[in-house]
């Protein structure tokens, strides 16, 4: 898979983005893969941070990298997540964690801060 190709865009004609995202997600033609739903699971498929929400998301997103990794790209090579949630209540604790976490996997974004996720 090539590594990037993601362009993020918040057209003039668009209104402001009402969070953390781009309006538009564009990719270059090329190979695409959709990743099944992550859980927070070690290597040998134990739980990790049962119960606390937050000790999950590192987890996921490091297992996610992994897979990445395999396949020869890494976050900069995403396109859209889709996040699940077993309560609405985990919201806050999301965006907490995801405003920690993004600038470190989606290098991109740090350089250049006009780019959302």
């Amino acid at each position: 898979m090539a590594k990037s190709g993601v362009t993020y865009v918040n057209p003039p004609s668009a209104p402001p983005p009402q969070g953390m995202y781009s309006h538009v997600a564009r990719m270059q033609p090329g190979e695409i893969a959709f990743i099944a739903g992550q859980v927070a699971i070690d290597a040998k498929g134990n739980p990790i941070g049962v119960g606390d929400f937050a000790a999950q998301v590192g987890p996921v997103f490091e297992n996610l990298g992994k897979i990445l990794g395999d396949l020869g790209t890494d976050f900069e090579g995403v396109v859209q997540f889709t996040t699940f949630m077993t309560s609405a209540d985990y919201i806050p604790i999301w965006m907490k964690e995801r405003s920690a976490l993004f600038p470190r996997l989606f290098l991109a974004a740090s350089i250049h801060p006009t780019r959302c996720w």
